[in-house]
């Protein structure tokens, strides 16, 4: 709709923040502290012509005012007024209409051009005096306040979760088995043939890569490209259009998704990205908040108030210390979890967050404002512990309650079964929840999120095919992505045709799968894995919208498949690593057997050089006191290249797992007969076996 005939701006309230339909009339409210005049801007419904110019009224950092008569469709913008004087943080420019930050919907196709930048692109120390309305995102009021309900998920226990990432548009888009009207969507990625894929995985958690609207870089459009992964957010209350079958009811759709998940048992995460904006760096595009609040928005340099603290690496870096941006968030958070319905929270560059004027801080501003909220404290919450600042770099520093991608986890597999250096020591640690980084201040071993290979770097297909990577189609000279991917071709780069090449890629695909799953954490699977999906050595596909970031569900490997299954069943039911308890090496009570000892895979005690050395990569886990299991259970690994007769613990043992054999079966099946005193490990195999005393 478009406001009433002759439209006269009562002043209304300074709350909520956004825009809200009060059965009256549309009450609008938008911080800015130190602009000098806030402009409410209406237009027609398709969002072409400016109808009406309004001055907000101010109460404290707030503008707001009431139109009366007003109704949901109606289709607005800002305009911000106040001093251009970037070398103060200020960069007020009335020429540039601007998003709400609050907005529920957005329209309009962003056009890129000169006229979206608030600076001038030939003089970037002077404002633009051009007006880009005409190509702005505009903002839409919509009925209510969405749809509360208590339909929160995540009933699976905490060190019962097992976690699977994936793209909504990717995952589905050469999915055969959905309509292909539904293929890129949220709808799609509810359909049965999904859903029952991820049961039949024992995933009881999806990790949705970023679906907040977000924007295409220009360098990106210019070059043909889009972002692909979404980490460049201009909506934070509006789920991506482009991801709806009907991106008019895009909201409606997700919602749907949402339901379909919990009925099947699966808890919604959302990857996150509140550490940046889509306006990039300072001579990026004015959007929005640049234009309301520059200096209160975002983190700029000291000593430089023109230029921003780059901590995220996109150009800028949100000033959640500042209490009107902890609002936004936190505001932002709750509503989809309120509204949305979704469970938890999965945060990109965690620790620009955690970030105030004093540093990094495990208890800042906004992780006490999550943790004493009646609604987000009882949200899953996972932290990418890092950012590109100085002292970035906070694994096993983030609070209570949270859970925190684990790359030491990741670094330190691939080289056990890869061939890099890595000491028994170190592997032994991450087979225990990196309990040096994680055991403190009452935190559990679930804390440590578990992965091997993430949307960010190699799939584990290309991680056995590829030493290098080769990220050409994405127009950097292959000079983006990773350097560092502790890979192995295991004979020959690329595709192979080579039988002795693809059985020590299957089996290694195999033992590293076995050892996510199996140890103590969080296990974190990327979508496609269990396919043998491979993007073609491209280790950075964030712009690649097309089959290379796409799954090949043609692909299909069963025999993975059914491993993970094997191994999402063994977790469940057995818990042979106990997720809620710190292993010691010592009996938890008396008369208890001790609750781990390590072995030599010759049955001798570890010594002290046994730990430090790299060239071993042989080691046998005994666990006396597992999560679900009233037997003992041994883990053995053998990461060498020659089978080895383990001498194995006093007693009979039943052999669960053998990832030497297809989909992990053991020889006999899993009525084979108990073995005593050796038993013959495979090379580059993971055994599990249970007392069968």
């Amino acid at each position: 709709m478009s406001a009433p005939p002759a439209a006269v701006l009562g002043r209304g309230r300074p709350y909520p923040l956004g825009a809200r339909c009060d059965g009256a009339g549309v009450n609008f409210a938008v911080f800015s502290a130190h602009a000098t005049q806030l402009e409410l801007c209406l237009f027609d419904a398709a969002g072409e012509l400016e109808l009406s110019r309004h001055a907000l009224y101010k109460s404290g950092d707030i503008w707001h005012g009431h139109l009366a008569g007003a109704g949901a469709g109606l289709v607005y913008g800002l305009r911000a007024h106040g001093p251009w004087r970037p070398h103060e943080g200020l960069r007020f420019n009335p020429a540039k209409l601007l998003l709400d930050p609050y907005a529920r919907r957005i329209v309009g196709e962003f056009v890129w051009s000169d006229a979206q930048l608030g600076h001038d692109a030939q003089s970037p120390q002077l404002p633009s005096a051009l007006d880009n309305a005409a190509e702005a995102l505009k903002a839409v009021v919509v009925a209510g306040n969405g749809h509360p309900g208590d339909d929160f998920h995540a009933t699976a226990a905490a060190a019962d979760m097992v976690v699977y990432e994936l793209h909504v548009r990717g995952a589905t888009m050469l999915h055969p088995a959905i309509p292909e009207p539904l293929r890129g969507t949220y709808a799609g990625l509810a359909c049965p043939a999904m859903i029952e894929h991820l049961q039949g995985l024992g995933v009881n958690a999806v990790e949705l890569m970023p679906v907040q609207q977000h924007l295409d870089e220009r360098r990106l459009v210019a070059a043909g490209l889009s972002n692909y992964w979404g980490y460049n957010t201009v909506g934070f209350f509006c789920p991506e259009p482009r991801y709806a079958a009907d991106p008019q009811h895009a909201d409606e759709e997700f919602r749907a998704m949402v339901r379909a998940f919990h009925a099947a048992g699966i808890a919604v995460i959302l990857d996150v990205v509140y550490n940046h904006s889509a306006e990039t760096d300072e001579v990026g595009a004015t959007i929005a908040w640049r234009g309301l609040d520059n200096r209160s928005y975002y983190k700029l340099r000291s000593g430089r108030a023109e230029a921003y603290e780059n901590l995220s690496g996109c150009g800028n870096a949100f000033n959640t210390g500042h209490p009107r941006v902890l609002q936004m968030v936190t505001d932002s958070l709750r509503y989809w979890v309120e509204h949305m319905h979704v469970d938890g929270f999965r945060f990109d560059l965690a620790t620009v967050l955690g970030r105030g004027y004093a540093g990094y801080d495990t208890y800042g501003p906004m992780f006490a404002a999550i943790a004493q909220d009646p609604v987000l404290a009882r949200t899953i919450l996972i932290a990418e512990p890092w950012d590109l600042g100085m002292g970035g770099y906070r694994l096993g520093q983030f609070p209570i309650g949270w859970r925190e991608w684990n790359d030491k986890f990741r670094d330190t597999v691939r080289a056990w079964w890869l061939g890099g250096p890595v000491s028994c020591g170190e592997f032994a640690r991450r087979l225990c929840a990196s309990s040096e980084l994680f055991d403190r201040d009452n935190r559990a071993p679930w804390a440590s999120l578990n992965f091997i290979t993430a949307h960010d770097g190699f799939t584990l297909a290309d991680l056995l095919a590829y030493d290098h990577k080769h990220n050409q189609a994405n127009g950097e000279s292959n000079q983006d992505g990773h350097d560092r991917n502790l890979s192995w071709n295991c004979g020959e780069e690329g595709p192979s045709a080579r039988a002795e090449v693809l059985a020590v890629r299957a089996r290694l695909a195999r033992s590293l799968l076995a050892t996510l799953m199996l140890a103590q954490g969080t296990p974190m699977l990327l979508a496609g894995d269990e396919l043998g999906n491979s993007q073609g050595g491209n280790n950075n596909a964030y712009c690649q919208d097309n089959p290379t970031a796409w799954l090949d569900w043609n692909g299909g490997q069963p025999d993975l498949y059914a491993l993970l299954a094997r191994l999402a069943k063994l977790r469940r039911e057995l818990a042979p690593l106990d997720g809620n308890h710190w292993y010691k090496g010592s009996p938890r009570a008396p008369g208890e057997p001790t609750d781990l000892a390590w072995r030599r895979a010759d049955g001798a005690a570890m010594e002290v050089s046994d730990w430090h050395g790299t060239g071993e990569r042989r080691l046998q886990m005994l666990i006396g006191a597992p999560g679900k299991s009233a037997c003992p259970m041994l883990l053995l690994f053998n990461a060498d290249a020659a089978d080895f007769g383990f001498v194995l613990p006093p007693g009979r043992w039943q052999v669960l797992l053998d990832t030497a054999q297809a989909a992990g079966l053991p020889q006999g099946g899993d009525g084979a007969a108990p073995v005593s005193s050796t038993l013959n490990v495979s090379a580059r195999t993971v055994a599990l076996l249970q007392s069968s005393d």
